[in-house]
């Protein structure tokens, strides 16, 4: 059974920083791209960053470059997110995403081309004074 299952977040204050964590189970990790999603109530989905299998290509939302970092340890199946100098609009539920499709070519920056909320629930963040 896939499983992603994010940790890491809270409360912030402005400026602040959070790391995030999500431990994949049930797929070969090291063979598929892998995403951070963010979901604002009331908004829709926001593709955030992605990270190919072997980290050689990374990519941001303009919303989040500079300001985030993502990275990845295949040896322990586990996705980081590294929040530096959060803003109020940062506040948003985040998930990791698996890839829909195996070893895919490029590093898809779309979200449907991912697939995430498998076994665990996102993690919130809140940014706020």
């Amino acid at each position: 059974v896939v499983r992603l299952v994010e940790s890491g977040g809270g409360l912030v204050q402005p400026g602040g920083s959070l790391r995030l964590s999500c431990e994949a189970s049930g797929f070969p990790f090291d063979s598929y791209h892998m995403a951070w999603v963010r979901q604002v109530p009331g908004k829709g989905l926001e593709w955030v960053s992605g990270i190919s299998s072997r980290s050689y290509t990374i990519k941001y939302a303009d919303s989040v470059k500079g300001r985030f970092t993502v990275s990845r340890d295949n040896a322990k199946n586990t996705l980081f997110l590294q929040l530096n100098s959060l803003k109020s609009e940062d506040t948003a539920k985040y998930y990791c995403a698996k890839d829909r499709e195996i070893l895919r070519f490029t590093l898809a920056t779309s979200l449907s081309e991912y697939e995430w909320n498998l076994g665990g629930q996102g993690t919130q963040v809140t940014v706020s004074s």
